[in-house]
């Protein structure tokens, strides 16, 4: 999509995935091919153990220091609860500790907030779609992490070491929505563009004699029952765009066949605030002015001072 920092919108933290970075975010690496990463994950630990209720923060003891190959990964608790399934949604709990000492030096635990960010798919995750896939909710996995580009948690001002584990467990699951999933609005102005679904869901566009003003329109076509976004989430979605002045599409993430993960803090305003507040499962209608969209910037496809029209399906946010 053309939207700023195009592409896999997806966070740092995963050189467990894509590239870990003490972070409570474990995003997708959708752009990863799998012969890159697979291999990543074929190494195991020794001589890390965890005690305690599964699905609680575990108490995870080794010998100081801790050595390992970088990704290296070991199940150091088993779960008691359902068994993780090929396109599941998991929701984690992340703890962090020095491998020179052992020392606690990040935990999501105590936040209260799972981070689901993890989709249980090959082409997201490549490297530990095998460790993910088959254990049991309340397992802890452990992955170590030699991080040379490490810097500062976002919760204090100390250093992330260097190297270091990272405790992951599983706490809940759910099977992600392929498309805006909820209660359809009967109420929608009938001067507004008319949007018509195919049988996947695909939307197509009539521009109905619409003339954009310039402000931002935001329209909710279907509302879905899931959580709401929250500006600072990562939100899955499903979207076309046009251009409002001759209803052309210049972008489809239906066209690629899967949903694009983004950053709702790293795209274009009207993004930002046409979605935060909407519920995960909707479908929504943004109109963007230029001043919100791309403003004076152009490309092939999208002319200069563009008024642009979404039609965009929540998948999930995290």
């Amino acid at each position: 999509m053309y939207m700023q920092h195009e592409g896999r919108l997806a966070a740092k933290i995963m050189g467990i995935f894509c590239s870990v970075a003490l972070s409570a975010t474990l995003a997708s690496c959708s752009g990863s091919k799998p012969s890159d990463s697979a291999s990543s994950a074929g190494d195991t630990m020794t001589g890390i153990s965890a005690e305690g209720k599964p699905g609680q923060k575990p108490k995870v003891t080794f010998k100081t220091p801790l050595d390992f190959k970088d990704k290296a990964h070991e199940v150091i608790q088993k779960g008691d609860g359902e068994v993780v399934q090929d396109g599941d949604r998991l929701c984690v709990q992340d703890l962090a500790l020095d491998s020179k000492d052992g020392k606690e030096i990040y935990s999501t635990w105590e936040g209260g907030h799972a981070d689901c960010a993890i989709l249980v798919d090959k082409e997201e995750i490549p490297a530990y779609y095998d460790v993910f896939k088959g254990q049991r909710l309340n397992s802890t996995i452990a992955i170590g992490i030699k991080d040379e580009t490490s810097g500062k948690t976002g919760n204090s001002n100390s250093q992330v070491p260097s190297s270091y584990i990272m405790a992951i467990t599983l706490v809940s699951k759910s099977k992600e929505l392929t498309r805006a999933k909820g209660d359809k609005v009967s109420d929608v102005p009938s001067d507004l563009p008319k949007v018509t679904l195919d049988d996947k869901g695909k939307p197509s566009l009539d521009l109905n004699g619409y003339h954009p003003g310039n402000k931002l329109v935001v329209q909710t076509l279907i509302k879905g029952k899931g959580a709401k976004v929250e500006s600072s989430q990562t939100v899955r979605a499903h979207y076309t765009g046009w251009l409002a002045s001759n209803g052309k599409q210049f972008d489809s993430s239906w066209d690629r066949g899967k949903p694009t993960p983004f950053g709702l803090n790293q795209v274009i305003k009207g993004w930002t605030q046409g979605l935060t507040g909407q519920t995960v499962g909707s479908q929504v209608l943004l109109v963007i002015p230029p001043n919100l969209g791309y403003g004076s910037q152009s490309n092939d496809k999208i002319p200069a001072n563009s008024t642009l029209i979404f039609v965009i399906d929540i998948i999930a946010a995290y």
